[in-house]
């Protein structure tokens, strides 16, 4: 092993990677927190492939194995690629092998029967490994060393979805003989041991010293210019973020440097590749072939074939969305563009950090979109530069994940008393609860799955739901590409210009009965905005306190969403050419929510006068939802909130925060049970802000659809000043005190 880590390069380990090779030689759990590019992969690969290397002169013939997982596609098969060209001087005895859903069913036999390294990723583990554990058998029988890489974007619901794949795998293994080390690997976490340590139930060491040298990196704020164009009511307009960035990915291409451009949306991306090639073309006929596009929704044999182009240096410049951020090693890379900022301190970094893999010096910009948050990013740098990372929140005793799990657990095998410790406290209650509603079946040796469909299918854990929507060519009959169904009503309803692979496309048909999106190749002067309205109704009110004259509710809600129109903007400048009206059926979400009202004498008191009412019940739902992760194991990705002036339902101005989960995730009944903490915290982050009339730090979100307008930082800590007057108790929740 040390002789192939000489062949590779490697002369001597850096401190930080031998700290982890010497605590998994040794049996503990362990996550290695560093920089990017600082050799995390070699640190846990190291033990990894002594220990597939020992296992191959056993006797039964399969030894040790090992198994990788990754929050994605394009990593697993990047870390193939490493791990293959790592262990080429061991010969035969490191198999690595991918199984997702890209892999050919006939190999997946022999990955089965032969692998000793597969590399996979959580949805697969779920839906296809753990059901099937019988046919694994052998692999799992000799799993030694778990691999988690990117450990920090399992967040929220999805991060408590897996932490629970993670104990059902830990069973099964435990069924075999198997008691496996979990190495895990993250560029940006804060208390990684402690985050580690919540999604794999182990107790898991850290390493966060980074030993390894690093080329200098010059971060850029840009923010785009103005143009001659009037906007709204006069006002200027600014280039947009997307424009400007196929701009300076052009530039930066022309001048032989390796760039990726990080854009937040599929459509983004494909813009500003075809935008960068135009560029080009009056440059080099040579450059524009050397520019792409990368995202999600392509066809595998597309996306291989870009990862090996980006990966050979034959690609100088690819426009991505978030499915590059991870560590796809990209060795070479000189610079990286983010248009827009991508809503996370940890996922700037990140993306960041794709750039100077190699020891080289590097250049990250981020170019700042037309909207306040952006803006005060590019003149506050201290809001990016001076904070720490964002913590990975998650919370696997939450009910409403673990007990769909404890379900499929007890189909892959009948659930013991004795399994119940591993699921967590709450699961002994659970399982009763699943007994009586007729889901589990107790027996003298455990509880039974008692359904004919299999357990696993009623769990998406990463909450996405629907069949994708394939995208087709309507002249050939083509197969495009695939757009997930939650995005389809903005992305490809009628009329939608459609990009993919730098050839644009109209929508001329969504057929959403038969998940079909029907395109023609065009030429349109224009992009398409989709324009959506959201309301909020309320179902059942299930408990309702008084604060004072103000009200603290909690129940259920019913979320309607619906795109009413899009308008036509130029690509460069954002300009508005027009606005079409569409007539698509509304989506629905029915979930649980925590609301609160105020009388017209309380807005009288708080001096909030008609006018601002609509800015300080926004800024006031904005500021809660991003504290509540402090009291309800949440991540702001997991929630919504509607602010209405006079809401139909309750009479009064209100306010609501929901669970962004069909039936509810508990985080709305856990800010219930807090609100007094909850809504005081919220009151103070927002007055003890130093910005003068509102930032990300207190009331801006990065995921508002109104642009974060209107937004009035005085006048919510006046209202929420006037509601927690007649809170009861010192910082008490809904009538009780603080636990």
């Amino acid at each position: 092993m040390v002789d192939a880590l000489h062949e590779a390069g490697t002369g001597r380990p850096w401190t930080h990677q031998a700290q982890v090779a010497a605590f998994a030689l040794g049996g503990q759990s362990v996550v290695v927190s560093t920089g990017t590019a600082s050799g995390k992969s070699l640190a846990y690969l190291a033990p990894v492939l002594s220990s597939l290397l020992e296992g191959s002169e056993a006797p039964n013939g399969r030894g040790s194995t090992s198994l990788y997982l990754a929050p994605t596609k394009a990593l697993a098969a990047d870390q193939r690629r490493v791990v293959t060209r790592l262990a080429e001087p061991l010969g035969t005895a490191v198999r690595p092998a991918v199984y997702d859903g890209d892999t050919p069913v006939e190999e997946r036999e022999w990955v089965r029967l032969f692998a000793n390294h597969v590399l996979t990723n959580p949805d697969m583990l779920h839906r296809g490994i753990l059901p099937a554990h019988a046919r694994w058998s052998s692999f799992l029988r000799h799993l030694r060393y778990v691999i988690v890489d990117e450990c920090h974007t399992y967040r929220g619901v999805f991060g408590s979805h897996v932490a629970q794949v993670l104990r059902r795998l830990r069973r099964v293994c435990a069924r075999y003989g198997a008691e496996p080390v979990f190495l895990l690997a993250s560029a940006t976490a804060a208390q990684p041991g402690e985050a580690a340590g919540r999604l794999t139930g182990v107790p898991v060491r850290e390493v966060t010293e980074d030993a390894s040298p690093r080329g200098g990196l010059a971060f850029a704020l840009w923010e785009p210019p103005l143009t001659e164009a009037g906007g709204e009511h006069g006002a200027p307009v600014r280039r947009t973020a997307v424009a400007e960035c196929a701009d300076l990915l052009a530039d930066l291409v022309a001048g032989g440097v390796r760039t990726v451009a990080f854009v937040r949306s599929r459509r983004g991306a494909e813009l500003v590749a075809l935008l960068a090639q135009e560029r080009l073309a009056a440059v080099d006929p040579a450059l524009p072939p050397r520019v792409a596009a990368y995202r999600g929704g392509y066809l595998p044999e597309e996306r291989r074939a870009l990862e090996r182009a980006l990966h050979s240096g034959e690609l100088l410049g690819l426009a991505s969305t978030t499915a590059l951020e991870l560590g796809v090693d990209v060795s070479g890379l000189d610079a990286v563009l983010i248009a827009g900022y991508p809503g996370t301190r940890a996922s700037l970094w990140q993306q960041a950090g794709r750039a100077g893999r190699s020891g080289q010096e590097a250049l990250a910009v981020l170019i700042g979109r037309d909207d306040p948050l952006d803006t005060y990013l590019v003149h506050h740098p201290e809001a990016l530069f001076r904070q720490p990372v964002e913590s990975t929140v998650m919370d696997p005793d939450n009910p409403h994940v673990l007990a769909p799990h404890l379900c499929a657990a007890a189909a892959e095998l009948p659930l013991t008393e004795a399994d119940l410790e591993l699921f967590g406290p709450s699961a002994a209650g659970l399982v009763g609860q699943l007994e009586r509603r007729g889901l589990l079946r107790r027996r003298a040796s455990g509880w039974f799955w008692t359904r004919r469909e299999r357990a696993v299918d009623r769990i998406d854990i990463r909450g996405g739901g629907g069949r994708p929507v394939q995208v087709v060519e309507a002249g050939t009959g083509r197969l495009l590409g695939t757009v997930e169904e939650a995005a389809a009503h903005t992305t490809v309803h009628d009329g939608a210009v459609h990009l993919h692979q730098g050839r644009t496309y109209l929508v001329r048909r969504l057929d959403l009965e038969d998940s079909v999106a029907l395109v023609e190749q065009a030429d349109p002067p224009y992009t398409t905005t989709a324009r959506d309205t959201t309301a909020i109704s309320v179902l059942e009110t299930t408990e309702e306190v008084p604060w004072g004259e103000a009200r603290l509710c909690f129940g259920s809600v019913e979320v309607t969403n619906r795109v009413v129109s899009y308008l036509r903007r130029r690509p460069i400048t954002g300009e508005v050419l027009g606005e079409t009206p569409l007539d698509m059926p509304p989506r629905t979400l029915r979930t649980r929510a925590v609301w609160w009202t105020v009388t017209d004498g309380q807005l009288e008191e708080a001096r909030v006068r008609p006018e601002e009412l609509p800015g300080a019940a926004h800024a006031a739902e904005h500021a809660s939802i991003g504290m509540l992760p402090l009291f309800a194991t949440c991540d702001r990705w997991d929630i919504g909130g509607v602010s209405v002036p006079l809401h139909p339902d309750t009479g009064r101005p209100t306010v609501f925060v929901h669970d962004g989960h069909p039936g509810g995730a508990g985080f709305a009944e856990r800010a219930f049970r807090t609100a007094g903490a909850w809504l005081r915290a919220t009151r103070e982050a927002i007055s003890s802000c130093e910005c003068e009339s509102g930032c990300p730090s207190c009331i801006q979100s990065p995921k508002c659809g109104n642009g974060n307008e209107p937004l009035d930082k005085a006048a919510a800590v006046r209202l929420l000043d006037v509601l927690l007057s007649g809170a009861p108790g010192a910082g008490g929740g809904a009538g009780e005190a603080d636990g």
